[in-house]
């Protein structure tokens, strides 16, 4: 791990943090995290204000949030395209699908192992069905919104590894919308079936 501007993956948010902090020496680390929270716009505004605030030291600028929306992740972009002089940027966040390509394109991206093995999810990404959708969602007609973000985040990684669906920037924006909505207090069993009804739709035949 290195103070250079990246996007780093990991469900230990607290303990990246940390982590970053201990390789400090003559930099300067600037935090704006949202623990629970997705990333807000007005969060993003801020740190558009501390990026141009002149230094002359090394300025690291920690963004961590469980989610960025494309709408946070664009109003990031000409930041991150062209930073300010002596300005880095690190976003942490859960998920790799919910970063944009655009931000991929110009900021490596290091995922960090966690130390716990994933549970298995109790649902075949490569052979989705109406059928499958519908039981599945009935089996978590009682999971609450924390869990539903665990099984979302979880639905995003198969999805993409089995190379079954035709995942656009569109599609890909849905998973982050997803924890938006949560955040928001949606219904977590209406928002699981949305989701994996959409994502049937872009199934590859």
């Amino acid at each position: 791990m290195t103070l250079t501007s990246q996007v780093i993956i990991t469900s230990q948010q607290e303990q990246t943090i940390e982590a970053l902090e201990a390789l400090q020496s003559s930099e300067r680390i600037v935090k704006i995290i949202e623990e629970e929270k997705a990333f807000s716009v007005e969060d993003a505004k801020q740190v558009i204000a501390k990026a141009y605030m002149a230094s002359e030291e090394i300025t690291v600028i920690i963004l961590g949030a469980k989610v960025f929306s494309p709408i946070v992740q664009n109003k990031l972009l000409k930041i991150i395209e062209e930073p300010p002089k002596n300005k880095v940027f690190i976003l942490i966040t859960q998920s790799k699908s919910t970063i944009l390509d655009t931000i991929r394109s110009r900021l490596p991206i290091t995922i960090l192992s966690s130390e716990k093995e994933e549970d298995d999810l109790g649902l075949s990404l490569a052979s989705l069905s109406l059928t499958s959708v519908y039981a599945f969602t009935q089996t978590h007609k009682r999971t609450n919104s924390k869990e539903m973000s665990l099984i979302i985040e979880h639905i995003a990684k198969d999805a993409i590894s089995s190379m079954r669906y035709d995942l656009d920037e569109k599609t890909l924006s849905l998973f982050g919308d997803c924890y938006t909505a949560l955040d928001m207090g949606s219904p977590p069993q209406f928002i699981l079936n949305t989701l994996l009804l959409k994502l049937l739709a872009r199934k590859k035949r």
